[in-house]
């Protein structure tokens, strides 16, 4: 369950506890600068395919569902350390043209937490952190299902609170 950057972020905080944060700090960049190459080669390759599979119908519903859910499905398995995939999810937001400045923040915002909790997991259970969260996976799966509906729900609730813009026509 636990490998890659997520298992090297446990195995500093065992071995090298006073350098987590240039480790997390690190984890995080390395993370995003791999998610960007994604995100900006999908952008510039999926420019013709957008325009024409999702400007009408059903694909301009898909696009518009994205442009106010999508990045949930980026946000939940970027921040949770059960794994979830998660590339596809950076190549559709960079296929619909997702704002970079929003992409960043939204994965940023479940990254950075991310390692944290690995770190403090390494610094308080050291070897036991793989076999604690393997024996703790339903619990995991749960929490990702619920914390997935629960932001589902409140962008809903902000979006029917916040006022509507006006067009002049």
């Amino acid at each position: 369950m636990i490998g890659g950057v997520d298992f090297l972020i446990v195995l500093m905080a065992i071995v090298r506890p006073s350098q987590i944060y240039n480790t997390v700090g690190a984890a995080s960049a390395g993370s995003l600068i791999g998610a960007m190459v994604l995100f900006l080669i999908a952008r510039k390759g999926g420019e013709e395919y957008l325009h024409r599979y999702t400007s009408r119908g059903r694909g301009a519903r898909l696009r518009a569902w994205f442009m106010e859910y999508g990045l949930l499905t980026v946000f939940v398995p970027a921040l949770v350390p059960i794994p979830l995939p998660l590339k596809i999810s950076i190549l559709s937001a960079g296929a619909l043209e997702v704002p970079p400045w929003r992409f960043v923040a939204v994965f940023l915002g479940a990254r950075i937490p991310r390692y944290v909790f690995f770190a403090w997991m390494g610094i308080k259970l050291g070897n036991a952190t793989g076999p604690y969260l393997r024996s703790h996976a339903w619990q995991l799966v749960l929490f990702s299902v619920g914390l997935f509906v629960v932001l589902y729900f409140a962008i809903r609730f902000w979006h029917e609170r916040r006022p509507h813009r006006q067009t002049d026509g």
